[in-house]
């Protein structure tokens, strides 16, 4: 097995085998079976490209060294029991793979809808009986979700189409079981992180057909970690701020008459600016339209840096990114709680200790959670000291890019 290219090259193997092995033994001991196929799907982060994807941009995302596994053997049925650790058993009888409004919101979900969409794909589908274990934490910002999804496709792809479908196809599904299944409105971003490996460039320029374009690099041959941090504070009352970032900027572009910004030139927003401003009443949607244009050219200049090996100017750019999302696009806190900015806290204190070193920038959506550092190995034991000073025991994973797509690992 490819330890290194599922979790870096500073992988514990030892800890990885005993972790696949305790899976394998749960698995006997939950359902008096062994199991036949072990499988791994990683979390994902967004290295840059805030927000921008829901205005057809472009975004660099990559899959991490975090991942969700599962030990699973067949069924002679159409039955799937689906058991992940500290959450109640989740059992499918996919007879029918339509909609059920009482399953929204829910695995059970997730799993018909794609089955459903593997059968509209003219794929078979057959139930199965899986243990799953996760180290991408909900609520991290690294899509938990996601990896679930790309687990779930990976799982009919392999065991009963013989591995027919590709990475992007089982991304797609997995939005599909989230939008009609599920319930839930959702990009694509996550799902193809964590689907393909390594770090990807993906232009959604047409969100129906997303260009992909794999960016071969490992943080680790720099010399750094790439460290979460979660600083704390809840997501419950968010949705507001979240959904306020894409209409705001298609409100911008709503006054040239285009769906997305990425259908307005850069050169007709600036020369109209002051009757844009006029017309909207609202400063804020103006500064993320700034944004999300810089930030769409900010994508190329990583991928450039990194396709050349300047590792200094990614650098330079991922601080960029970061310091146009907390004053442009504003989503490093809730305006409803001024008070508490554990993120801007988190990289006031990380530029402190890493200055020109590093680089540091929030963790997906913002307004709470987590922010990521690029740290120097001789460095992180210091750092992560100060991190857990602050926002307590165990508040950040060490994590690396991983190379391998989600797949059958056994």
């Amino acid at each position: 097995m490819d330890f290194k290219g599922l979790y870096g090259q500073n992988v514990d193997i030892k800890e990885k085998e005993e972790r696949l092995r305790g899976l394998e033994k749960a698995h006997q001991e939950l359902f008096g079976k062994k199991a036949t196929a072990l499988f791994s799907a990683a979390g994902r982060t967004e290295l840059g490209g805030n927000h921008t994807d829901h205005n057809l941009g472009q975004v660099l995302a990559a899959s991490i060294s975090l991942d969700t596994i599962a030990a699973v053997h067949e069924e002679d049925s159409l039955n799937v029991k689906f058991v992940s650790e500290g959450f109640a058993p989740v059992e499918v009888d996919l007879s029918s793979t339509a909609p059920i409004k009482e399953e929204e919101g829910t695995t059970a979900a997730l799993i018909r809808g794609i089955a459903d969409s593997i059968l509209k794909r003219g794929g078979k589908i057959k139930g199965f009986t899986a243990n799953v274990s996760s180290s991408v934490l909900p609520g991290s910002g690294l899509s938990s979700s996601a990896s679930v999804e790309v687990l779930i496709g990976t799982i009919f792809s392999s065991l009963f189409n013989s591995d027919r479908f590709s990475t992007t196809e089982i991304a797609i599904m997995g939005q599909e079981a989230e939008n009609i299944h599920f319930n839930k409105p959702c990009g694509l971003m996550d799902q193809v992180a964590c689907a393909n490996g390594g770090i990807v460039r993906i232009d959604f320029k047409d969100p129906k057909d997303p260009v992909i374009t794999p960016i071969k690099t490992d943080f680790a041959s720099y010399g750094y970690s790439f460290v979460i941090v979660n600083t704390g504070g809840s997501h419950a009352d968010l949705t507001p701020d979240y959904a306020a970032i894409p209409g705001e900027m298609k409100a911008v572009a709503a006054y040239f008459g285009k769906k997305a910004l990425r259908e307005v030139d850069r050169t007709e927003f600036l020369s109209s600016l002051k009757d844009v401003r006029a017309a909207l009443n609202n400063d804020r949607a103006i500064l993320r339209a700034f944004h999300y244009y810089s930030e769409n050219d900010r994508v190329d200049d990583m991928v450039k840096a990194l396709l050349e090996k300047d590792f200094d100017r990614y650098l330079a750019t991922v601080r960029e990114c970061g310091r146009s999302s907390v004053s442009y696009l504003q989503n490093a806190f809730s305006p409803k709680h001024p008070d508490m900015q554990g993120i801007t806290t988190a990289l006031a204190l990380s530029e402190e200790i890493l200055k020109d070193k590093g680089a540091v920038r929030l963790q997906g959506g913002g307004f709470a959670g987590t922010i990521q550092a690029y740290v120097p190995f001789d460095e992180v034991n210091s750092y992560t000291r100060a991190m857990e000073a602050l926002f307590g025991k165990n508040c950040y994973t060490e994590t690396a890019i991983r190379l391998l797509p989600a797949r059958r690992v056994f």
